[in-house]
């Protein structure tokens, strides 16, 4: 701890420890409905990764029946999951996508 004169005062500057917020992974779900072109567009779109990483992931769902799609803060994960299940059910697909604390 440091000790700072100022005049007649001293000052104590402390060592505030912050801890990062919590991270979230975004998952996605198999189910037996959404085609698997589909689960690659969304991997595309909302999550930014390329074609080919978004083919391994969608693989990764399909047989594995999980895949993790990114990890983030609470609030973006949260943003993501809604985006996604939004845009899976206006296209009619029951496509399963939620969020886990790492």
């Amino acid at each position: 701890m440091a000790t700072k004169q100022q005049g007649d005062a001293a000052l104590k500057t402390q060592e505030s420890k912050v801890k990062p917020p919590p991270m979230f992974q975004v998952v996605m779900y198999n189910d037996d409905y959404t085609p698997m072109e589909f689960v690659v567009d969304v991997l595309q779109r909302f999550f930014g990764i390329g074609r080919e990483r978004a083919t391994q992931i969608m693989l990764k769902v399909h047989t594995e029946g999980r895949g993790v799609c990114g990890i983030y803060p609470k609030d973006v994960a949260a943003a993501k999951v809604e985006q996604v299940t939004a845009h899976a059910r206006k296209h009619q697909h029951p496509l399963m996508c939620g969020m886990e604390e790492t």
